[in-house]
C-alpha cells in the first residue's frame, strides 16, 4: 500500500479525482490547461485501485488544503496563519502553510508559454530591447526563437546580446514588465532573485532561428562584441563547423541524415566542408554525389538552409548521446 508521504503531487491529485467520482472530477477538469489534464489522466489510468487507507488522509490534506486557501484569500498569508495556529496548532499549521504557498507559486510569465508567439510579438516588438530580452528569457527556447526572428533586424542582435548578459532581476522588474503586459501573474512576489538569460539561454534559442537569422545575428555581434560572439559560436554548432568533426563522427552522421539532405546541404557548403565530407564518401557515392548536384534544377535556398539545420540538428543529438565528440577548441573536447 502507498502511504501519502511516499506519493508525489501527481499520485495525490489523481486519487482525489478518483475519489471525487466522475461527475466533480469532470468539472475540476474543466479548470485545468490540458497538458495538466493529460498528465493527470495518465496518472489516474496508472492507478489500479485505491484503497481506503490511502484515499482517508489524501482527503484530508486536501480538505486543509482547501480551508487553508480560502482563509489566505480573505485575510492573507499571516492571517491565515494565526488562524490556522489556533485551530491547529503551530508546526500543523506551518506545514499547511508551506505546501500552500509552494504550490501557488507560478514562474514569472507562464501566462507567455501558453500564448502564441505571434501575439506575444504583438506585445513586445515596440519595448525596449532590454524588455524584449527579460521576456524572451522566461519563454520556451521554440517560442523565443519565432519571436527573435520576427523583430526587426536593427535589433535582432541587441536583444541576443542583452539575454547573454542578462543576470539575477529583481521581482519589481519583472513586476513592472508584466504591468506592461497586462498581466495579473503575482508569484514574483514570492522571488527575492530570479535567475535568467545567459549565454545557455541566448544558444538556445539560436539554435531554434532559421539559419539566415542566426547568421545575422552573430555576425552583428562580432562586430559590436567579437568576444560575446566568440563565446556564444563556441558553444553552437552551425553547418560550416563540420570540420571540426573527426572522419568517424562524419561518417556516423552520413549514415544517420537523408541523403536528399546532404545533397541540398552541400550546394552552398564551402570547399572544406564539401571537402570534409567527400572523403568520407566512397568514390563512387562521390561521383553520384557530384553528378546529381551538377544536373539537379535550382532550388530555393531556404530548402538547402533548412536540410542544413536537420543536419546540424542530428549532429547535437548524436553529440548530447555521446555518440560524437564536436571539438569546440576547450581542452575538454582533446581525445587522447
Amino acid at each position: 500500500m502507498r502511504r501519502g508521504s511516499d506519493m508525489s503531487s501527481k499520485q495525490k491529485a489523481a486519487i482525489l479525482m478518483i475519489s471525487l467520482g466522475p461527475e466533480v472530477a469532470s468539472n475540476v477538469y474543466r479548470h485545468l490547461r490540458e497538458d495538466e489534464i493529460e498528465q493527470l489522466t495518465l496518472e489516474i489510468a496508472s492507478i489500479r485501485k485505491v484503497e481506503s487507507a490511502e484515499r482517508t488522509p489524501i482527503l484530508a490534506e486536501f480538505q486543509e488544503l482547501a480551508v487553508a486557501d480560502q482563509i489566505i484569500a480573505q485575510g492573507g498569508i499571516e492571517y491565515a496563519k494565526d488562524v490556522l495556529e489556533k485551530a491547529m496548532g503551530q508546526e500543523k499549521a506551518l506545514s499547511i502553510i508551506e505546501r500552500l504557498t509552494s504550490s501557488l507559486q507560478v514562474r514569472p510569465f507562464e501566462f507567455a508559454r501558453r500564448t502564441n508567439p505571434s501575439q506575444i510579438l504583438s506585445f513586445i516588438q515596440n519595448e525596449h530591447p532590454q524588455t524584449i530580452a527579460l521576456v524572451l528569457s522566461y519563454l520556451e527556447p521554440a517560442q523565443a526563437a519565432i519571436i527573435l526572428a520576427e523583430l526587426p533586424q536593427n535589433i535582432r542582435a541587441d536583444v541576443a546580446k542583452r539575454i547573454a548578459m542578462m543576470e539575477a532581476t529583481s521581482p519589481e522588474v519583472i513586476n513592472s514588465v508584466e504591468r506592461v503586459l497586462e498581466t495579473k501573474m503575482a508569484s514574483a512576489q514570492s522571488v527575492d532573485v530570479t535567475d535568467v538569460g545567459g549565454l545557455e539561454a541566448v544558444v538556445h534559442i539560436l539554435n531554434g532561428v532559421d539559419r539566415a537569422t542566426e547568421r545575422n545575428i552573430l555576425e552583428s555581434l562580432e562586430s559590436s562584441d567579437p568576444e560575446l560572439a566568440e563565446s556564444i559560436k563556441k558553444m553552437m554548432f552551425v553547418f560550416e563547423d563540420i570540420v571540426l568533426l573527426d572522419n568517424r563522427a562524419i561518417q556516423r552522421v552520413i549514415r544517420d541524415i537523408e541523403q536528399n539532405d546532404l545533397m541540398l546541404a552541400l550546394r552552398t557548403a564551402s570547399e572544406d566542408v564539401q571537402d570534409a565530407v567527400y572523403r568520407n564518401m566512397s568514390k563512387r557515392m562521390v561521383e553520384t554525389f557530384k553528378q546529381d548536384m551538377e544536373f539537379a534544377p535550382p532550388v530555393r535556398l531556404r530548402d538547402v538552409e533548412e536540410a542544413q539545420q536537420r543536419i546540424v540538428a542530428q549532429i547535437r543529438r548524436l553529440e548530447e548521446m555521446g555518440e560524437i565528440v564536436i571539438a569546440r577548441g576547450g581542452g575538454d573536447d582533446v581525445l587522447v
